[in-house]
């Protein structure tokens, strides 16, 4: 429910839970707990929202390079945050992140569940990026990668890669995976002493970045994109617990319906 409330994706929120952070009706709460309607819940004292059967509102952004997905960067560097409308009793959360040098599509939604089925590996969505190399791949680079590279923190490979054309040092390929590693494609052609010199995504799951949405303008899908989105995931947003007897307030026990006599 915190993450459906957009606070964050459900992973962050299990440690804000775990940290003790959360709490229910005063007491501290625990992952998995059943929370209803009538339930006051707070995050480090402050009382949250739950948007009970809230539509989730979805953003797509079109990434230029030079800017980090962060709230806080250290070094000061543009923030796709900074430009995002402004919401009240909720937030953005990325659906995944490109690193400040790659630009293209970007996905922001205020559902964290809806967030985390798009980037959980189990769904295996697909992530689909427009290459630049200096260069021209051989058909057996092609194959590494298709099969399987060695990198530092285990062997990573594409799942398709096709030669799109150019020439010299602007030669392009259209590569697709199906993961969302720390700058995963950049490393894939480094281990093969490949240089990307320019890397744009171009498709993340059933969403295409539109033709239309120029380098730094964005997109809310309406209800019923956003209806076919969740349709193409097979999505259902968790709704919220029923309340039980023992949740309902005291009260007088409901009488029984008394039946009419007959008149004589």
């Amino acid at each position: 429910m915190l993450a459906g409330a957009g606070l964050g994706s459900r992973r962050e929120m299990e440690q804000w839970i775990a940290a003790g952070r959360v709490s229910v009706n005063g007491e501290p709460a625990t992952v998995g707990a059943r929370v209803s309607a009538r339930d006051r819940v707070a995050v480090d004292g402050r009382p949250v929202r739950l948007r009970h059967g809230e539509a989730a509102r979805v953003l797509l952004y079109h990434k230029p390079t030079g800017e980090i997905v962060s709230r806080d960067d250290p070094e000061g560097r543009p923030e796709v945050f900074e430009k995002l409308p402004r919401l009240r009793g909720a937030k953005w959360v990325a659906v995944g992140r490109l690193d400040f040098n790659t630009s293209g599509l970007l996905i922001f939604t205020t559902s964290g569940e809806l967030a985390n089925r798009l980037m959980h590996p189990r769904h295996r969505i697909e992530r689909e990026y427009a290459v630049r190399l200096l260069g021209e791949l051989t058909e057996e680079q092609m194959q590494a990668l298709r099969t399987g590279v060695q990198l530092e923190d285990g062997p990573a490979h594409l799942d398709s890669i096709d030669d799109a054309g150019g020439q010299g040092s602007n030669h392009w390929y259209n590569v697709v995976l199906s993961e969302g590693r720390n700058r995963e494609v950049r490393r894939l052609f480094e281990a093969l002493h490949l240089t990307v010199s320019r890397l744009m995504r171009v498709r993340y799951g059933p969403i295409d970045l539109p033709s239309h949405l120029k380098r730094g303008q964005m997109r809310e899908l309406d209800e019923a994109e956003v209806a076919r989105l969740l349709a193409a995931l097979e999505f259902q947003p968790q709704a919220a617990a029923p309340e039980s007897p023992a949740e309902r307030p005291p009260g007088p026990a409901p009488s029984k319906p008394q039946r009419q006599r007959r008149r004589r």
